[in-house]
Order: structure tokens, then sequence, then C-alpha cells
């Protein structure tokens, strides 16, 4: 079609021209020669009048367009199939291009204007090739740019699905749409959007790399936007809204209320205890919520379900009271104890002191686990406060009723080590009867620094209960009780002045120490170490030895190598002192002769002969 217009023009000029030569006038030879186009004549064509040519150009300029490879133009569509579209861009021939190039744009019909990329100016069938892909490709970083800095709205075809958000061809160019920037609501099916055609809004393009990213949220904020701020002016504590469950967590639900999200947290879902929120509610349900709370700008609206019911304290039967046996179901287990709900909503707390009547503290799952049907007995309740206490030991008889009958001061019985201190040992008599031995109860002879020296935890002891106090609850046992204390036979066998002979076992800072037996370690003074001959006894020596010192209660026992000479040295000084002061008697003047004496003194001095 556009090769017979550009024809017919052609010839239209043709015409005109042949026009011109018969219409002009005839010329003398010698004129003739004067204004002879010398140019025409070496070119071998006849000239045209400049108007003519003028307007064949124009004509030209008009109707072709320069078929320059790799250059963009605009086109129209001028015939689509079900694969291909028509484009006539003004040149001897149209082109053809594949639907796929248009597929941001299925609304593409006869007579749109396109802009394409003349690829090849013919083929090897004369036919022109025509691409609207790398067209808009080049063509689309201005457009990117333009849209970004206009806030412009885009077209683009979701192309594939990728880590974190979806791929689109935004004019040609790959951009990133993130999951986040998908939709208001979080998304659960992303492929659901591959293949679509959607509205955008460039949000962010990198420069260096080239990189595009789109929001199709952006576009439909602005609007949730003024919902939101007419729902939040309307917005009052109490008030009751319907709204759809956005998103589930662990620790509560997300309701959309028309554009603003509210938080119903976990412990406002039910009156019951629950586990998790989808126990409760699944996503897309529509629920009725109350407000229960929100900040100043009511930007964070904390929502309630359970308010919307009787709280089922109010709705207790009033028959129950303290002392009564109830019946329900652990829901929960702490350390220091156990809920049991009685009946939806109304729970009590077991504590673990009140499990047993046991005296030494348990971990509460060594009682009861989750979801065990238990009977109890309630201790305290406060339906203001709305608690309740309950125990399990109560269901049995105190052990403690009768515990004069059982463990009088003085019996003796077995019992199991179940943990020690520092100062004793705890000996379990039976559930709920716990006796304390203090650790200068465990031994008769040995010195115990602590009682894991002397016992474990799951021994079984004699014992003999030695004090006994029933208002407290305290049972005083004795272990070294149950044998005869072989200090009562070693009082008089080591008797003070008693010699034995024995070898020094160490040497310490002040002295030494010897072994009589396996029951008594002797001590030493270091001034009692020296022998007759003044040197000392060492390590190893064998020697006699006294005992100077033995205290029963407090298993001390003194004794002395020295004693033994040193006291027979006493006895021979006091023999010898003993015969001097007997020779002195005897060799000392009479009274009668001192008085002879004296009278003499006295008769001289007073001049008698």
């Amino acid at each position: 079609m556009a090769e017979e217009k550009a024809t017919a023009q052609v010839e239209d000029t043709t015409e005109a021209k042949q026009e011109v030569k018969e219409q002009a006038p005839k010329q003398d030879p010698k004129e003739f020669l004067e204004s002879f186009d010398w140019e025409k004549y070496e070119e071998g064509i006849e000239r045209v009048d400049d108007s003519k040519l003028e307007e064949f150009e124009k004509l030209v300029a008009e109707n072709f367009v320069d078929t320059a490879d790799e250059e963009v133009v605009e086109g129209k569509v001028v015939y689509l199939t079900d694969r291909e579209a028509i484009i006539d861009i003004n040149a001897k021939s149209e082109g053809v291009i594949s639907l796929n190039e248009f597929r941001y744009n299925p609304n593409l019909k006869v007579g749109d204007k396109v802009e394409v990329l003349i690829d090849i100016r013919e083929d090897k069938s004369g036919q022109l090739v025509l691409s609207h892909r790398k067209a808009r490709t080049i063509m689309a970083w201005d457009r990117v740019n333009a849209a970004h800095d206009k806030e412009e709205i885009v077209s683009g075809f979701v192309k594939c699905r990728t880590k974190g958000g979806m791929i689109v061809d935004v004019f040609g160019i790959e951009a990133f749409l993130p999951g986040s920037q998908i939709d208001v609501k979080p998304i659960r099916d992303y492929d659901q959007y591959v293949g679509k055609t959607m509205e955008f809004k460039v949000v962010k393009i990198n420069h260096e790399f080239k990189n595009v990213v789109v929001s199709h949220k952006a576009l439909i904020e602005a609007d949730i936007e003024e919902q939101k701020k007419e729902i939040i002016s309307q917005l009052e504590k109490g008030q009751v809204l319907e709204g759809v469950v956005k998103n589930i967590t662990s620790y509560g639900v997300f309701v959309d209320l028309g554009g603003v999200d509210g938080l119903v947290h976990i412990t406002d879902l039910s009156w019951s205890r629950i586990n998790h929120p989808n126990e409760v509610v699944e996503l897309d349900q529509k629920i009725n919520v109350v407000i229960l709370d929100f900040d100043e700008n009511k930007s964070r609206i904390q929502l309630g379900m359970k308010q919307l019911e009787k709280h089922p304290w109010d709705a207790l039967s009033d028959e129950i009271k303290i002392g009564d046996k109830v019946k329900g179901k652990v829901v929960v287990i702490a350390d220091y104890g156990a809920f049991i709900e009685v009946v939806e909503g109304v729970e009590g707390l077991i504590h673990v002191s009140e499990m047993s009547w046991s005296t030494h503290l348990r971990s509460a799952q060594d009682f009861v686990k989750v979801g065990d049907e238990v009977e109890a007995v309630v201790l305290t309740l406060d339906r203001e406060d709305r608690k309740m206490s309950l125990g399990i030991k109560q269901l049995t008889p105190d052990p403690w009723t009768d515990i004069t009958t059982k463990y009088p001061v003085g019996s003796r019985h077995s019992g199991i080590v179940r943990n020690f201190t520092n100062f004793g040992v705890f000996v379990e008599m039976e559930e709920g009867i716990d006796g304390l031995i203090y650790i200068s109860d465990l031994s008769w002879t040995k010195k115990i620094k602590h009682p894991s020296e002397f016992v474990s935890v799951g021994d079984k002891m004699e014992v003999e209960v030695l004090e006994l106090d029933v208002e407290g609850r305290k049972l005083s046992l004795g272990h070294k009780q149950t044998t005869e204390n072989p200090w009562d036979k070693y009082e008089a066998e080591f008797a003070v002045d008693t010699v034995h002979k024995a070898t020094i076992t160490d040497i310490v800072d002040k002295g030494a120490t010897i072994d009589f037996n396996e029951d008594i370690t002797a001590f030493i003074p270091q001034r009692h170490l020296e022998k007759e001959d003044g040197k000392k006894l060492g390590k190893g020596d064998e020697a006699e030895f006294k005992i100077i010192e033995f205290n029963k209660d407090f298993k001390r026992v003194v004794a002395s190598h020295t004693a033994i000479f040193r006291e027979e040295e006493q006895r021979n000084v006091k023999a010898q002192q003993k015969k001097a002061a007997a020779s002195a008697d005897e060799a000392k003047p009479t009274l009668g002769d001192a008085n002879e004496a004296l009278q003499a003194l006295k008769d001289k001095m007073e001049g008698k002969s």
C-alpha cells in the first residue's frame, strides 16, 4: 500500500515535469547556448523546476521514514492476529511483531501507536524486521526515571517469582517487586500474581546498578490511609467492631478493622488458657472484637474477644466453698505448682507444697503432667480477686496426726537419706515425715567436715529419735546413738597417767600426733616430744607416752613422752632434797647450846670476866 502510494507520487511528479517542458517557450540558439545547463547535460537528466522538487521532497518527508538500522520510530498497529501485530511505520512495507512483546498491554488494539526499533530493513525474504521490546528497552530508563520523578503510575507484567518477591517487566526493564510491597495484607500465595499485568509505582532507583524497585502497595495505601484516618477518628474504648483475621502469631492475632490493624493478645482471646491462638481463630475469619485500649496516636490498638462474653468467675456456682472437693484438668505446670481448670475459664493453683505431706520440696512435674484429670480440695477462694488455691495432699491423712505414737523419743527406726546440707542429713521416715541428723550425731569417733563424707543420697540409715516437736513438725534424729559409744570403754583404758607404747604418725606445727587405735588419735605438744638425752622424737619414732589429758565429750586426748622420764627425775630430786634436809637437822646446834653462847656474848659485852 505504502509502495503504491509512493509510486503514484513519483508518477505525478514526472507528469508535472513533462508539462513544464511542453509549456516552455522556444529560444534562439545564441540564447540557448548562453543559458545552456551543462550540469544537466553531464548528469544526463532533465532539470526539474525547483518548486516542483521542493513539493516532491515534502511529499516524501510526509509519507516515508528513514529506515536506518537500530533506530526507534513510532508505528501504528494496522492489524492483529492471535499471535502477531502488523505495524505500519510508513516504510515500503509493514513490520510484524510477536504479541509476547505486548504482554504488559493486554488491551492493545488496531490504531494504537507504539514505539518500535528498526532491527533489519530487509531480511532474506524482503521483510522489514521490527522490535517493540528493544524499543521499549532503549526508551525505558528515561521513562522509568520520569515516572519516579513525577510519581506516575506505570503498568508492568509480573514475569516470575524470586527470593523475597517478584520480577516485573516495566517498560522492558526487569524491576523488583518486594513481597511486602505487593499488598497491604501479608501474601500467602505469591504464585497467584505470576502472569498478571498490574499497576505500580516506581519507589526506588539505583542509577549505579540500574536497579528499579516498584510497589503495588503504595497505590492502595493512599486510599487506605484516608479510610484509616476516618476509622481512627471514631475509635472509642469499649466499642465493638467487626474485623478480619489478618495474621496469627504465637503471641496474638492481628485483626484488620478496615484499613486499621489491631492486636488481640493471646490472653484476651479466651477466658480459658490456650497454647496458641490458632486454637480459637483462623486466617480470614470474621470476628467481633472490643477496643480495650490505644495509644495517643491510635496507631496501636489493643483488642479483646473474651471481653464480649461473661467472665466465668461471675458464673461460678455459689455452692463451691472452702473444704469442698473439686475435679479439674491440669492446664499449666510450673516449678512452683500446677494450674487446674475447675470449670472453663476458672483455674486454681496447687502449690507444690500442697501436693505431698513430704517436707522436702520437689518439682510439680514429679506429681502431675498437663492434661491429667485430678481431684483436689479447695483451700482458699477469693471471688473478688478471682483466685483459688487447691491441695491434693489433703485427700490423705496427715502423717503427723499420731506422730507421738509412731515415733516416740528413744525409739529406733530405718529411714532413707533424701538430702544433706553442711550441718546435717535429712532422712525420710515415711511420706510426709522427715527427720534431721546433725553432723555431730553421725559418728562417735570420726571427725566429719561434710555429711557427704559419711553417707550418700538414697542410703538406708538406722536412726534413733532424739527429740520431737509436734507443733513445729520437727523430728531430731541420731545415727551414732544406735551403736555403743566406744569412748565409754576408752575412758578407762586411756585414763590420765596411763602409759602406752605408740609410733609418731605425723609432725604438725605445734607438736605431733600418734594413733593409739582406729578411733583415738592423741596429740603430743612440742615440749613433750623431748627425750631424756635432750633430743626430740621425729616421725616414725616409737616410744612410750603418758596420757596427760582425756576428754570424752570433745574426743580430745593429749599425751607426753617427756613426762615419763621427767617424773622419775622429779622423784629423785625429791629424795635428795629429803635426805639433805635430814642431814642438816642432825648437824644444827641445840637450843641450850645456843642459849649458853648467847649469854657468854652478853657477859663479854657488859665487861664481865
